[in-house]
């Protein structure tokens, strides 16, 4: 392609995901039951606290938040990805851009309540004469409308960034999906800026979020070894073990992504699966359908 300014661009081409043109078809099946096992598990995991009014806790009003973002963040990949494994590998410019901010959105705004509900178990669990003071329902709903809002502007801001450049190398992006780091691959401009960005934001923000987590679950895992029965301990313990494994997946492979700008190698779209695809099917059951209030809630309406 020549050197114009990529609003001329009629579309790119999404070279998908690699090695799979032997296995088009058990992919594309994966895929869906992915797909509709994360509509159905987060859906349900909304309909299921809404319908329950003793699920009207701050907990699960974050959950709620979670599963939504959930859907969304899955909608904006697996769709298009499922139309590029049955070679519909073309993207309009506008649905390429709409799809890396939305996606950005989504994602980051899910890294900040990831950290919004460690803090809320940490407050339920280390401070429990004070939960009521701490999360108040003001309170939570600034700490959910505050991560929605980071979310946006952190996605706006690289938006503008991205797609201000001019695109001339090619049209064709080495991805599964409009993501930052492939796009500026294929722009004939000086990216010093977009990859320090990258670096002092995206990278910062998902590590620095996965400290206070980790940081929020240290002190409650303290606090759970001063239980005196066992089976407290081991319960909690659990819950605890499995929330941190979700958020593990969902921000050590994206922290390894962006950390390595200049990286195109299978490995990075390996990874990239984990926090786009995986981790959105496994929340409705490691944040939800094991806990046993909304296991109870649900046998009651289903009955």
């Amino acid at each position: 392609m020549d050197g114009r300014n990529s609003s001329l661009f009629v579309d790119f081409v999404l070279k998908g995901l690699p090695h799979i043109d032997n296995v088009q078809v058990p992919v594309f099946l994966i895929l869906s039951i992915i797909y509709i096992c994360t509509l159905v598990g987060n859906v349900l995991i909304i309909g299921v606290v809404k319908g329950t009014p003793s699920l009207h806790t701050p907990m699960y009003f974050f959950l709620i938040n979670l599963s939504f973002l959930d859907v969304c963040l899955s909608s904006v990949t697996l769709p298009r990805l499922l139309g590029n494994v049955l070679s519909m590998k073309r993207i309009p410019f506008g649905e390429c851009v709409a799809q890396l901010y939305f996606f950005h959105f989504l994602a980051s705004a899910e890294c900040f309540l990831y950290t919004v509900m460690a803090y809320d178990r940490y407050a339920a669990i280390c401070q429990p004469l004070h939960y009521r003071r701490l999360m108040s329902w003001k309170v939570s709903m600034c700490l959910a409308f505050g991560s929605w809002l980071a979310g946006s502007l952190h996605s706006i801001t690289h938006t503008v960034l991205t797609f201000h450049l001019p695109f001339c190398h090619s049209n064709e992006i080495d991805y599964f999906f409009c993501d930052i780091i492939p796009v500026l691959k294929l722009a004939c401009a000086d990216t010093t800026l977009n990859k320090t960005m990258i670096l002092a934001n995206i990278a910062s923000i998902s590590l620095s979020c996965f400290i206070l987590i980790m940081i929020s679950y240290i002190h409650i895992i303290v606090a759970i070894m001063k239980i005196k029965t066992a089976d407290g301990r081991n319960k909690a313990f659990s819950t605890c073990v499995s929330h941190v494994t979700v958020v593990a997946l969902f921000y050590i492979p994206c922290v390894f992504n962006y950390m390595r700008l200049d990286s195109g190698s299978s490995i990075d779209k390996a990874a990239a699966v984990f926090y786009t695809l995986l981790t959105p099917s496994l929340n409705p059951i490691v944040y939800s359908l094991r806990n046993k209030d909304v296991k109870e809630a649900l046998k009651k309406i289903c009955h």
